[in-house]
Order: structure tokens, then C-alpha cells, then sequence
């Protein structure tokens, strides 16, 4: 079978690119672990920031999904992506005129996803517990856990719109950072 001496290559390809990159990743850890640290350090500006950010993400697609509709405005659906257009260039506008209020509404919707996920895993856990032994506790405790999470962002609101979106960014970039630090030091010690 080829499978196996297709996977075997891939990976032998893949830890040749890390061994021969591994600074590149190194650099790289350090700079996301740097910037979450200062996410972490300054949430209310992280806040601020991935609010612009996203707001100058929908602008620009807002503004290319106008130039396509136009361009292809033959083609069937030519109004339901005009509608999608002008939606993402409001949403981009607004964001981007008001970041503030803009942060609190993505605080909002990050505290129902975690609420959401929290259950979700919690009823996965729940139905799941015979086939996965002792491990359904800890997905257990994972919902437990995002659950806590969304009602401290919720409870909190509006002054965790300051705080919540930078922090979760910051850490998710500090977790990144490390994982690539230790990845890259791994490939240097395998050389």
C-alpha cells in the first residue's frame, strides 16, 4: 500500500523544512509570545485594536465584494451579493467610526459563543461518557470552564468590553508563541 510511504515522506519532508527553518519559527514564537504579553499587559488597547482590525477586514471586502457584483452582475444572485457587500462595507464603516461600541457587540457575541460551546460540550460529554471512559471529565470540565468564562464576560458587561477581546487574543497568541518557540527548538535539537 502507498499510504504509509506517502505519509513517511511527508513527514520526513516536513521535519527537513522544520530542522532547516527552525530560527524562522523561533523568531517568529517570540514575536506572537511578545505581543500577547502586551496584549495581556493592555487588553482595552488589544480590544480596540482587533475591533479596527476587523473593521478595515470587512471595509476591504465590502469594497471587493461591490466591484465584483458589478462586474459579474449578470450572473444569477447579482442581488443577494449586493446586499452582502453593502452589509460587510456598513459593518466596516461602523466599526471602524465607532470601535468602541463596535468592541462591546464582539464582546457580546465571544461570550454567547463561549456559552454556546460550554454546553455543546457538556452535552458531548454527557452522551459520550461510556465510549471515552475516564476522559469525558475533562471535556466535561472544558465546558464547565467556557461556561464560566462567557458568564464572567457577560456579568461583566459593558466593562469587559474593555478587557475580554484583548486578553483572549493575547493569550491565544501567547499559547501560539510558545508552541512555536518549543516546536523550534525541538527541530535545533534534532539537527
Amino acid at each position: 500500500m502507498t499510504v504509509p510511504h506517502d505519509i513517511s515522506n511527508l513527514q520526513s519532508r516536513v521535519n527537513a523544512a522544520l530542522r532547516e527553518h527552525w530560527k524562522a519559527f523561533l523568531i517568529e514564537g517570540i514575536l506572537l509570545a511578545i505581543l500577547g504579553l502586551a496584549a495581556i499587559i493592555v487588553p482595552p488597547l488589544a480590544s480596540l485594536a482587533v475591533t479596527i482590525f476587523l473593521g478595515w477586514l470587512f471595509l476591504i471586502s465590502g469594497i471587493a465584494g461591490l466591484a465584483l457584483t458589478f462586474w459579474a452582475r449578470r450572473l444569477p444572485g447579482f442581488w443577494w451579493s449586493l446586499i452582502s457587500a453593502v452589509l460587510a462595507l456598513a459593518v466596516g464603516f461602523i466599526l471602524l467610526t465607532r470601535p468602541t461600541q463596535g468592541t462591546l457587540t464582539l464582546t457580546i457575541v465571544v461570550g454567547v459563543y463561549f456559552l454556546a460551546e460550554g454546553v455543546a460540550t457538556i452535552m458531548y460529554a454527557l452522551e459520550h461518557r461510556r465510549e471515552l471512559s475516564q476522559r469525558w471529565s475533562w471535556l466535561l470540565v472544558g465546558g464547565l470552564m467556557d461556561i464560566i468564562v462567557a458568564g464572567i464576560i457577560i456579568a461583566g458587561l459593558p466593562g469587559s468590553a474593555l478587557w475580554a477581546i484583548g486578553l483572549l487574543v493575547g493569550i491565544n497568541l501567547l499559547f501560539g508563541g510558545a508552541t512555536l518557540i518549543g516546536v523550534a527548538l525541538a527541530a535545533r535539537a534534532s539537527n
